[in-house]
């Protein structure tokens, strides 16, 4: 099993390391941990890649693919739904804070949902120098030191953040 596993990670074979049975209990597995069905086929890519990985770090095959992939599965299901109640908790935080700026307002709601909208389409590292600038209010030597990267890169990040924020706001006929 490990042999034709590397072989197809060197490209030797190109066939799947997860057999149709096997493939179709970890979408079971997805499915029933609550994945919606248009996140499936990710998952589904998710555990062929750590398969792979393992074949190509040299680590001896799982004994039992078919489990293995099962809890791989199951611990992706947690991970989706950990990173969703993330994204909604940060939504309803950017929601709260605009309405306490402006107590009352249909605009003012349509507009805090589509910048949470907007932020949840931002890749991650553009994503948190957004929020640690403008509403934690950091400055952007202090997010630097605490990221660790150049003030420049936190600038650029900031700097294609809010231009594709004001985009997605002006697409979306926002503002």
């Amino acid at each position: 099993m490990l042999r034709r596993i590397a072989r197809r990670v060197q490209g030797d074979d190109q066939g799947d390391p997860l057999d149709v049975t096997q493939e179709r209990r970890v979408r079971a597995v997805l499915a029933l941990g609550g994945v919606p069905q248009a996140d499936l086929p990710d998952g589904v890519q998710q555990v062929r890649l750590r398969l792979l990985e393992r074949a190509a770090k040299g680590q001896e095959a799982p004994r039992d693919v078919s489990a293995w992939a099962a809890v791989v599965a199951s611990n992706l299901a947690m991970d989706w739904h950990r990173a969703r109640r993330r994204q909604e908790r940060l939504g309803e935080r950017l929601a709260s804070l605009r309405q306490h700026e402006h107590p009352s307002g249909e605009d003012t709601s349509v507009l805090s949902l589509a910048v949470a909208q907007g932020l949840d389409d931002l890749p991650d590292a553009q994503r948190q120098v957004v929020v640690l600038r403008f509403f934690a209010d950091l400055p952007v030597v202090s997010i630097a030191r605490e990221l660790g990267v150049p003030e420049g890169t936190v600038k650029s990040r900031l700097h294609t953040a809010v231009r594709a924020l004001r985009a997605r706001l002006h697409e979306d006929e926002v503002v």
